[in-house]
């Protein structure tokens, strides 16, 4: 059964979330070494498929493969190096402005138009991350910076899907993430490295599968449907990070820190709204 690209976007925001969880759970394990331990099953099992699918493991686009790859990195050691180090709604809450970076940069990259009031919209969500920043002393400037990196990066991400849409095949694009990163993660984790111990291997295991499970349905989502529109649907990982953090860590918020969160969701709705 071919799954919609809403279902699909649904479908990679649970891995997702899940993979956030389980990145939480092992929190002296350094962000890269995980993303070294990502890296090396999504390359083996991505690998495996498009031999067996008979798909060209390299792909036609070169350049922009290699840029998706580069990019895609670069926000994902960011994301996960916040998921470490403040709340965990905290942190999915500021990486999910990344929808709007995705349809400010789709102004340019993919040509898609965006209407003058959705401008206003953009604003409400980063003043949001203010407030989110400024009334939760767990969230600093230096966490807070990375955490819209992150989001920036992702938002560039998602642009160059869309424009790979009629060239590649999704696990092709999949495959070029860690075939970028794992050189520079191996070698950041040679000078880093966190021996895992029991219940690590599973957990590393599993974001592994996570991962791969996300960024498949994300990547079918976004390359067939209007980039702002989809990438709007991942608000829902701000409540799967409340609920998570909640019942598993035990995470709570001030009011301010919960108005914070409100702006950025609010902003990102009222853009869905335009669309």
């Amino acid at each position: 059964m071919k799954l919609s690209s809403v279902q699909s976007m649904i479908l990679a925001g649970i891995f997702f979330a899940l993979m956030n969880v389980s990145v939480k759970f092992i929190p002296d394990i350094p962000a890269i070494e995980i993303i070294l331990f990502r890296s090396i099953f999504s390359l083996v099992f991505s690998f495996l498929v498009l031999k067996k699918q008979g798909v060209p493991v390299l792909g036609n686009n070169k350049k922009l493969l290699i840029i998706r790859g580069v990019v895609g990195s670069i926000g994902l050691i960011a994301f996960f190096y916040t998921l470490q180090k403040i709340p965990l709604a905290s942190a999915v809450t500021i990486q999910y402005l990344s929808p709007i970076f995705t349809t400010i940069l789709g102004i340019f990259l993919v040509k898609e138009r965006v209407k003058p009031i959705q401008f206003v919209w953009f604003g409400i969500s980063f003043l949001g991350v203010f407030v989110l920043q400024g009334f939760d002393p767990r969230v600093n400037l230096l966490y807070g910076t990375i955490g819209v990196i992150s989001a920036l990066f992702s938002g560039l991400a998602y642009n160059v899907i869309r424009k790979l849409k009629n060239t590649e095949h999704p696990l092709v694009i999949i495959f070029y993430f860690p075939l970028v990163t794992l050189p520079l993660a191996s070698v950041v984790s040679y000078f880093t490295w966190v021996q895992p111990v029991g219940w690590d291997w599973l957990i590393l295991l599993w974001i592994g599968i996570c991962t791969q499970a996300a960024q498949y349905f994300m990547t079918v989502a976004y390359q067939n449907a209007n980039v702002a529109k989809i990438s709007s649907l991942s608000y829902l990982g701000i409540l799967y990070a409340l609920f998570f953090g909640f019942l598993l860590f035990g995470e709570t918020f001030g009011v301010m820190s919960y108005v914070g969160m409100g702006l950025v969701l609010a902003g990102i709705l009222l853009n869905l709204k335009e669309k």
